[in-house]
């Protein structure tokens, strides 16, 4: 392929954009949530598993501890109980009471909607920060980066990097604000029914033209 210049790239992505759009209407989050808090204990508990997994054991889990004040005071065996099946439990628990107890210690409850606020509390990096930020209050803050973000954007050669940081930094300077948190979404939809990282279906795929990486 021939060397891409920047203006090249974000006409690209545009398209492939559009494209996603017209492919996926209704892409959205898909970690089930009622609220702020519900979607970053979702979120914590999404790592290393899958969003259905998630989805089957959180419906338990909220019904017990409804607020964050209510898994503030949790004791770690009974969540861990409740969560075992999403796998890291141990780890996992201790991170969603610690994000719970910074959520009611620090700010009254309230799940703060700055990425500062968010980064300091317990268990939030900044994936989790930015799916809080973009799912729960529309705040487009970055691009959310997981493993199907970041090797979909790496077959479409929008960026060369390889941590999830900078592979964010790249997105964010080809696509508008406005079009962070969709993007993730876009991207996640499109990496589980068509670009599937083991068999890509690329005579399915309707960017397969925009895509230096496709196989037709």
């Amino acid at each position: 392929m021939a060397r891409e210049s920047k203006a090249a790239r974000v006409d690209r992505a545009s398209e492939v954009f559009d494209l996603l759009t017209a492919e996926y209407p209704d892409a959205h989050c898909a970690l089930i949530h009622a609220n702020a808090y519900q979607l970053g204990v979702a979120t914590i508990l999404s790592a290393q598993t899958t969003d259905e997994r998630v989805n089957m054991v959180t419906p338990g889990l909220f019904e017990r501890y409804a607020t964050p004040a209510d898994l503030a005071d949790a004791r770690p065996e009974d969540v861990e109980g409740i969560i075992r099946s999403t796998g890291f439990f141990r780890n996992k628990t201790k991170n969603i009471i610690g994000f719970a107890q910074g959520v009611t210690d620090r700010h009254g409850g309230d799940v703060p909607r700055t990425m500062e606020e968010l980064t300091a509390l317990p268990g939030v990096g900044r994936k989790t920060a930015n799916v809080i930020l973009g799912n729960a209050f529309g705040i487009d803050e970055g691009v959310v980066v997981d493993t199907h973000v970041k090797r979909l954007s790496t077959l479409f050669v929008f960026t060369k990097e390889k941590t999830p940081e900078k592979v964010e930094r790249d997105l964010m300077g080809l696509f508008p604000e406005s079009r962070w948190t969709l993007l993730s979404h876009l991207l996640i939809f499109h990496g589980r029914q068509v670009c599937i990282a083991r068999r890509p279906r690329c005579e399915a795929c309707a960017m397969a033209h925009l895509c230096p990486s496709s196989r037709v």
